[in-house]
């Protein structure tokens, strides 16, 4: 990536044009979001490329400064990764639903994550296809009314860090669109992160799926229903931290602090840096219809080899040992002959 530009930016400097969203919609919330982590990376507009496919929220593009290009359906991150490997140097932010992104892009989606390509990816989630008028998506709970399930869904959603971790990403993050501050954070993470980080975005849709993250939408509501996971810190939470982590047998349980011979000591420690995760999937499966809070924050950072500086390196080694090194060069590595 390009090294941080020794101008300094806002937010203004990544703005182009007038968002066409639905009043209310959780895009709003994250665009804003996504502008000032650009400017607090610190990397020039020129120096940055937005890469989205077809959706609400893959409207996105039309709305940065910065390079930007709408693609077709499910295949962001197919041009994402082309954009990558070419211009190496270049920061890019691919941007898809959840639709997009895991349906007719599922495919491309896990690919990424497995050959590790230095891409951020952003999965804005509403658990519909808004776009097309309130279908359900491959996020959809089992049993959701919708235009297309009206007698509601009778298939078992993918959960997008399952998929993630399955596909041995290295990068998984999770954040609520209306938490201006954690998105922020969390982008930026993705931003330092070497290789392919993906940021899951939850956010209501205000039209067709209104009120699919009440549980988690509000900073009051987050309080009790939601923990903040921080790198070598406690995995505590609740309105005064009176709750705790513990390992239970294989699993995890949500303990009292001070309660039933549970002190702070027992409660775990946060490692988003562990080769192993385990731990990590655990955190990131947890749901409040289990009785326990949604993790929000990088769950995962691990590093690894990226995909597009191992194709560029096999490329200037294989150059290396050729005789030639342009095209000129290789036409003269035939037999040539010389007609007067």
């Amino acid at each position: 990536m390009f090294a941080k530009d020794t101008m300094e930016y806002t937010a203004q400097d990544y703005k182009k044009g007038q968002p066409r969203w639905c009043p209310g919609c959780g895009d709003h919330f994250f665009l804003g979001s996504l502008y000032k982590a650009m400017a607090e990376v610190g990397v020039a507009p020129h120096n940055m490329a937005v890469i989205s496919g077809i959706g609400c929220s893959s409207r996105l593009p039309y709305y940065v400064s910065p390079y930007a290009m709408q693609t077709i359906h499910g295949r962001a991150a197919s041009v994402a990764t082309g954009a990558k490997v070419v211009n190496p140097d270049l920061t890019i932010w691919q941007i898809s639903g959840d639709g997009d992104g895991l349906a007719i892009g599922g495919n491309h989606f896990i690919h990424s994550m497995r050959r590790n390509i230095d891409l951020n990816m952003v999965l804005l989630n509403n658990r519909i296809y808004g776009l097309t008028k309130g279908q359900y998506s491959p996020t959809s709970p089992r049993g959701t009314v919708t235009k297309s399930s009206p007698y509601g869904t009778v298939e078992d959603p993918f959960r997008p860090a399952e998929l993630c971790f399955g596909a041995r990403g290295r990068f998984f993050a999770r954040s609520v669109a209306t938490d201006n501050a954690e998105t922020v954070s969390i982008l930026k993470a993705a931003y330092h992160h070497k290789g392919a980080s993906v940021c899951e975005i939850l956010q209501n849709c205000v039209i067709f799926n209104d009120g699919c993250y009440n549980e988690v939408y509000t900073k009051e509501a987050r309080k009790n229903n939601a923990i903040y996971v921080r790198h070598g810190e406690k995995l505590v939470f609740g309105p005064n931290n009176e709750f705790g982590l513990v390992q239970k047998g294989f699993g995890l349980r949500v303990v009292t602090i001070g309660q039933g011979g549970y002190t702070l000591d027992d409660v775990l420690v946060h490692d988003a840096h562990c080769q192993d995760d385990t731990l990590q999937l655990k955190l990131a499966m947890m749901d409040n219809s289990q009785g326990f809070p949604v993790a929000l924050g990088v769950i995962r950072d691990v590093e690894a080899p990226t995909y597009n500086d191992a194709v560029n390196a096999q490329v200037e080694e294989v150059a290396g040992k050729k005789k030639y090194h342009n095209f000129m060069e290789l036409l003269e590595t035939n037999d040539i002959w010389e007609v007067k």
